[in-house]
């Protein structure tokens, strides 16, 4: 009978002794692992089929931060806080081709009486003010085909450029000058067929701005000049028009190395951010904490953060101090807002990485917070 009795005692102390431990697993069980990822990617044409766009683009931006986040929630599910993914979409950014309406050459008179003592414009502001002067009524989407002279720096160059007046605004429109036209085989100072320009102006495009930095999506607009016959009808009023010399105004997009007819599409770019809940429009950049990082707040020599209790970075705002001073040396252009999720190598007895979301307030970082 001892001997079962003992036996009962000791599995009842076993039974007894497993209740914490299935607390403990309960209690794991309950806390949420949180995946986090980071993706850079380009909409597909099936993407856009599976948003309900059947253009295959946006119309807005303001469309693209509201639909793009469901987008990802289905395509990363499990993905949560301080995921991170950027979006390169087709975005609908129409752009007239323009006739020429008004042809200008500015005078001696004009450059004295708008305060060019030197008889030229030296900046693009010049030329704007100008036109506000010599049109100060001017119609939505007018062409000025205006000749003038410009000093660049080094000398002074006669130039024939457009420009269009955008809702008060001037936009420049870059001409075709007489030797360039020889050089694309034209006898004279203009094409002879609208087909022809249309071939012709991409190739001009990538000599003209082969020097200049361009970007991948930068739209140009070039100003070209059309003999036009009285059989042709150039203006779409369904009459033709008498033969003469107009000046139209064409867009060309660069693609990285090639410029190509515009076609009212742009590749637009937005980062969102999961905030947790869902994902937003965010320019969070995720920052490693480097060597010359270390070394530039005195932290060099064992390249971390000492963290342990009594240590100098054991207050959160002596490493916030500390990703302050790193950040604003390396990234001095940064604007109001932008947001950096900082990782750190810390030791605490052990080593390890932590992180802090701070974002960009006045001339300073601070920690972000929901309200962000």
């Amino acid at each position: 009978m001892k001997k079962i009795f003992y036996s009962f005692a000791i599995l009842s102390l076993l039974f007894a002794s497993c209740n914490p431990m299935e607390d403990i697993y309960n209690e794991l069980d309950a806390q949420e692992t949180v995946i986090s990822g980071e993706a850079k990617f380009t909409l597909t044409d099936a993407d856009y089929d599976d948003l309900g766009l059947n253009f295959g683009n946006f119309s807005t931006t303001d469309d693209a931060k509201e639909m793009i986040p469901g987008f990802l929630s289905s395509k990363y599910p499990v993905w949560g806080k301080e995921s991170l993914a950027e979006v390169t979409f087709k975005l609908y950014a129409p752009r007239r081709d323009e006739k020429s309406l008004t042809i200008y050459e500015v005078t001696g008179q004009d450059y004295s009486d708008n305060g060019h003592s030197y008889g030229n414009f030296d900046s693009f502001t010049d030329i704007s003010e100008f036109l506000d002067v010599k049109y100060p009524s001017a119609a939505n989407r007018v062409l000025v085909s205006l000749t003038y002279k410009y000093y660049d720096g080094a000398q002074t160059l006669t130039l024939e450029d457009g420009f269009i007046n955008n809702a008060g605004t001037w936009e420049k429109s870059t001409g075709i000058t007489d030797d360039e036209y020889a050089a694309m085989g034209e006898g004279r100072a203009q094409f002879s067929f609208e087909d022809e320009a249309l071939a012709k102006i991409p190739v001009f495009a990538k000599n003209r701005f082969q020097y200049e930095s361009k970007e991948a999506g930068d739209v140009e607009g070039i100003m070209y000049k059309l003999y036009v016959t009285d059989t042709q009808d150039v203006d779409g009023d369904g009459r033709t028009d008498d033969s003469t010399v107009y000046s139209f105004v064409t867009f060309v997009v660069y693609d990285g190395a090639n410029w190509s007819l515009y076609n009212n599409i742009v590749n637009e770019t937005i980062k969102f951010g999961h905030d947790g809940t869902n994902w937003v429009p965010d320019n969070t950049i995720k920052y490693t904490l480097t060597g010359a990082d270390y070394t530039l707040v005195g932290n060099g020599y064992y390249g971390n953060f000492d963290v342990r209790d009594g240590k100098d970075e054991q207050p959160e705002s002596v490493r916030l101090d500390k990703i302050n001073t790193i950040l604003l040396n390396n990234f001095p252009s940064d604007a109001e807002g932008q947001k950096y999720i900082v990782s750190y190598n810390i030791y605490n007895g052990a080593n390890g990485v932590w992180s802090l979301a701070v974002i960009k307030d006045g001339a300073d970082y601070r920690i972000q917070t929901a309200d962000d």
